[in-house]
């Protein structure tokens, strides 16, 4: 490798490694990751007969970059928006999984002898199922339209936040080395409020930017613009105290809100692929086959651990959210496994040097050991409940249906509800932001106003600035929801209620004064008593001014658009209508969508000829083409390429219905793949041929030997695109469209024998 960098030679060996190894684990039908982490253990040090990586450094940097692609995509798919619709279903059974999880694993770190802080992470690595080997593991066995399959997605959302969270807090506690309330306590909030701050104005600000420059946004261009600004949040994060995946997350997030989300997760994908790629290599790098022979016992142990405890932790999560049991052992079962968040958290103790280094290799080989289960796991899910259903008790399958039923009843929810929870949301959040504008402000922007402009016109300059950046918020958290129908409805339904509505003005006030009181504060040096009467000066002149309640409804307006731009396009594009779709999965029918494949057998074909609803027992209630929405199709309706088709139907229906659907196409295809290729010939009509006196429609060249007549040479005479009607004579050339064998029968006349009779 003389003249080339170890860079370069070291990424070489990588993806050498890595693409060998995976296209075997391609043929052998296992996940794509696990071939990774076998071609790491081929490239690194602990194997002598392949060549390895000789710059470990350079690896640890792309291996970083890798994270950071992972944890941006993985933001592009998860969406603040997406976590409050996953409902009480997902968010229970996330905590039970997570919670329950976390403290057999601390217990278990403990148990086997490994230090506190090794146990601890311990604890958060095996609390997290890995979205991308379930995501795999469906599509590959066709669940991504059963019922449990949509709980388990809702899952993996809420995980992924905790995920994120439990980053931060292992961070912290990593610097810190001991566990404290109030500084847990202070890391929570640090990170709620970053997070805000960061959606909030990146909402407002990103959707608007990309909206004006859609036009100048071809490929390459946004490509660029996503990276850059992934990494530019990158950089706050890591400005901020937080690490750089979080930073990474919480741009996918932003971005996740726009109409331009679909086609940056495309264009990233390649990019993430890549790094993602050499990141896992790099986690195979640091395996070392004798240390985990040396651990062979943990391993087993936590293997069973990982296994045992997220069936049983995911299944009583899932059923205490009330939905049946076989839904709840379905969505346990396929919870079995930890994956990617496990490798991210464990490089995160190496790099903070609070983890042994036997804890990496140990969760990798638990990982890819679950991981190669997953699929059979899955699969076991059905039989598992078929026993459990037989050794219950039917008093206990009262009960528990009884429960599941009583869970989904609707609950009319008091307008005291609805106004208190709209209330908490507004002023949390503009609360939040304000707070980091405010601090960020007087950190970073006043002392160099002061610089420029020091003494009292300085300090003027600098307040008056930040209070007119923060006035619409403030506004907004005094005014909104005062002229509401909720707020309207008490006030007149009690005058009891009219003190308590009254009181949470107020309230809000006095927390917009006190925010108003921390600039003050800092830049004036003025009494307590002064403080208090500036800042309510500045409040009763935001309350009264017609121009700032005017720019604070045109700020609100422009947030909310932005945030709903992409809800408002999918529900456009949308096959089924989602709130629909949330109902039926409470009941024994589910509907899902399926797109008709450009070669596929039903394509030219009526609903009547294809008659699914006596075949797969399922019904086509709705036909998308393009922009076009067919309700309740008739049988004369036929299918074209592209069309999306929403069935209705029980899961093994739909089951029966892709199944059958698939044999079809691949059946269809195989007859497909025996024809020949199509070429221009000629032949000339020989004395006593059978075409000869024949019209071109009568001699079916075209119906019975698919071939296509394009001219005709007669003498000095030379048709092209003859008409149908066009009489074949002796001496003619004929130019024809075919297959060759098709062509030389042809020209023999053979096709005659099967339409006409001599």
């Amino acid at each position: 490798m003389s003249g080339v960098s170890a860079l370069i030679s070291d990424l070489a060996v990588i993806l050498i490694c890595a693409s060998l190894v995976t296209i075997l684990f391609k043929w052998l039908k296992q996940p794509v990751v696990l071939g990774y982490i076998v071609a790491g253990m081929l490239a690194g040090p602990a194997c002598d007969f392949t060549p390895t990586v000789t710059d470990s450094e350079s690896i640890k940097v792309w291996a970083d970059i890798g994270v950071v692609f992972l944890l941006f995509t993985l933001g592009l798919d998860f969406s603040f928006k997406k976590l409050m619709k996953v409902g009480e279903t997902a968010i229970t059974g996330a905590i039970t999984v997570v919670v329950g999880m976390m403290l057999v694993g601390y217990a278990t770190g403990l148990a086997l002898g490994w230090g506190h802080m090794n146990a601890l992470f311990l604890g958060g690595m095996l609390s997290m199922s890995s979205t991308t080997i379930i995501f795999k593991a469906f599509d590959d066995m066709g669940l991504r339209n059963q019922r449990f399959a949509g709980v388990v997605l809702g899952i993996l959302v809420v995980e992924d936040l905790f995920a994120v969270l439990m980053m931060v807090l292992l961070s912290t506690l990593a610097v810190s080395k001991q566990v404290e309330g109030m500084e847990l306590l202070n890391s929570v909030i640090k990170l709620t409020v970053f997070l805000l701050f960061c959606f909030v104005i990146g909402i407002y600000l990103i959707p608007s930017f990309l909206s004006k420059c859609r036009k100048y946004l071809n490929d390459e261009t946004l490509l660029v613009v996503s990276i850059g600004l992934c990494l530019f949040m990158v950089l706050i994060a890591t400005k901020a105290g937080f690490s750089s995946a979080l930073g990474a997350f919480i741009m996918g997030s932003i971005l996740a809100e726009t109409v331009e989300a679909e086609h940056i997760e495309r264009l990233v994908k390649p990019v993430k692929d890549l790094f993602g790629a050499i990141f896992f290599v790099s986690v195979g790098m640091l395996i070392d086959p004798d240390l985990l022979w040396e651990y062979k016992f943990p391993i087993l142990i936590l293997t069973v651990i990982v296994m045992v405890g997220q069936i049983c932790f995911g299944t009583f999560g899932v059923l205490l959210s009330g939905q049946p049991l076989k839904i709840a052992v379905q969505a346990g079962f396929s919870l079995a496994q930890i994956g990617e968040f496990a490798f991210i958290l464990a490089s995160l103790g190496l790099t903070l040097k609070v983890t042994d280094h036997f804890l990496y290799p140990i969760v990798v080989a638990v990982s890819v050991i679950t991981t190669f289960f997953t699929p059979y796991m899955i699969r076991m899910a059905e039989p598992v409940y078929k026993r459990l259903d037989v050794w219950i008790p039917d008093r206990w399958k009262q009960m528990l249906l009884k429960y599941s039923s009583g869970s989904t009843t609707i609950h009319q929810k008091s307008d005291w509800h609805r106004l208190l929870k709209s209330l908490l949301r507004i002023v949390a959040t503009y609360t939040s932001v304000s707070v980091v504008l405010i601090f960020t402000w007087l950190q970073y922007i006043s002392p160099l106003i002061l610089s420029y402009l020091p003494g009292l016109p300085g300090s003027l300059l600098s307040l008056f600035l930040i209070l007119a950046i923060i006035s619409p918020m403030l506004r907004a958290i005094i005014m909104k929801k005062n002229h509401s129908e909720e707020f309207q409805k008490l006030w007149r339904d009690s005058k009891y209620n009219q003190g308590s509505l009254v009181s949470l003005i107020v309230l809000r006030i006095i927390l917009c004064i006190t925010l108003v009181m921390i600039p003050v504060a800092r830049l004036l040096n003025v009494a307590a008593g002064y403080m208090w009467v500036v800042a309510s000066i500045v409040i009763v002149a935001i309350i009264f001014s017609r121009k700032l309640k005017r720019q604070s409804i045109l700020m609100e307006r422009r947030f909310f658009s932005n945030l709903t731009a992409r809800e408002l396009e999918e529900e456009k594009k949308a096959t089924i209508n989602h709130r629909f779709a949330n109902h039926m999965l409470e009941r024994d029918l589910h509907l899902a969508d399926f797109e008709v494949r450009q070669n596929s057998p039903t394509v030219g074909k009526t609903l009547k000829e294809l008659n699914f609803r006596k075949i797969c027992n399922v019904n086509v209630v709705t036909i998308v083409r393009g922009n076009i929405r067919i309700n309740i199709p008739g049988g004369d309706e036929r299918l074209y390429p592209f069309d999306k088709i929403i069935v209705v139907g029980s899961d093994d229906d739909l089951v029966h219905f892709r199944t059958y659907i698939d044999e079809k196409y691949q059946a269809y295809n195989k007859n497909l793949s025996g024809s020949k290729e199509v070429n221009i010939e000629q032949f000339q009509i020989q004395k006593g041929s059978k075409l000869i006196g024949r019209s071109i429609q009568e001699s079916g060249i075209r119906d019975k030997a698919a071939c296509l007549v394009i001219g005709i040479e007669c003498g000095e005479t030379s048709l092209k695109n003859p008409v149908p009607t066009t009489v074949f004579e002796e001496g003619d050339i004929v130019w024809v469209v075919g297959e060759h064998e098709k062509i030389v029968h042809l020209s023999d006349g053979e096709v005659l024998q099967f339409n006409l009779s001599t």
